[in-house]
């Protein structure tokens, strides 16, 4: 069996991508583009293989489709939560979770997010999700489509979110204000499920590394003008 008829055995290679994340793809699910459909398109093109974007709005919607077996390839942040069923390249790119608080809050650090009382609205299923809950020993998770819709209609003490819409937000609503420290580095990776042959995997780890290596993954997300958001690893 080749590398091709493992990870696409339909003939197509089904990638599957969450246009929730802006700084990793953005359009609309029928024109999406950004460093994830960047990836998906090269890996395709090396396998001989046509593409097709299986686009969602949320992260969970994105694993769901791989454990459904709608999709053969996912761009999502490396989780023990989702190793289990998830196998991942090594990371092409790392973002930044930080956290938003109401203007006049006595939370001023990282630190003071953790502690009995403070609510924190995140979005539900993301990675930022996922880290908080295995971390956090005295907040309270509060979990809704958005993180900043739940903070602003529960009228919460924390939102938590990717950096560059998170600081879009403050930008935009004088009565908050960004936490500048991050509160986790977000490990974005390649992955396909752990029924695929250990050959395929180190394929994709290969192209991984391989784009990371000759600029591909930092010129795309140059394209989207998201570089300032992200680092390549």
């Amino acid at each position: 069996m080749t590398v091709a008829e493992d990870l696409a055995p339909t003939g197509v290679l089904r990638a599957s991508i969450n246009l929730g994340n802006p700084v990793l793809a953005h359009g609309t699910p029928d024109h999406p583009s950004g460093v994830t459909v960047d990836i998906a398109r090269e890996v395709a093109a090396r396998l001989g293989l046509p593409v097709e974007f299986v686009c969602f709005d949320a992260a969970r919607k994105s694993f769901e489709a791989m454990q459904d077996g709608r999709a053969d390839l996912c761009f999502l942040a490396i989780e023990p939560a989702r190793e289990a069923e998830v196998a991942f390249t090594e990371p092409y790119v790392v973002i930044e979770g930080v956290f938003a608080v109401p203007v006049d809050s006595a939370i001023t650090t990282v630190a003071d997010v953790d502690r009995p009382g403070v609510r924190i609205g995140v979005k539900q299923g993301s990675a930022y999700d996922l880290y908080l809950t295995r971390t956090l020993q005295h907040a309270v998770i509060v979990r809704g489509d958005e993180g900043v819709e739940v903070f602003r209609e529960q009228e919460l003490d924390v939102a938590a979110g990717i950096r560059e819409p998170m600081t879009a937000f403050v930008a935009a609503n004088a009565d908050v204000r960004l936490l500048d420290e991050r509160f986790m580095e977000i490990r974005q990776a390649v992955g396909t499920t752990k029924s695929r042959r250990p050959e395929t995997v180190r394929f994709l780890n290969d192209v991984v590394t391989e784009l990371k290596e000759s600029g591909f993954v930092a010129r795309s997300l140059g394209r989207g003008g998201t570089a300032g958001s992200a680092r390549t690893p």
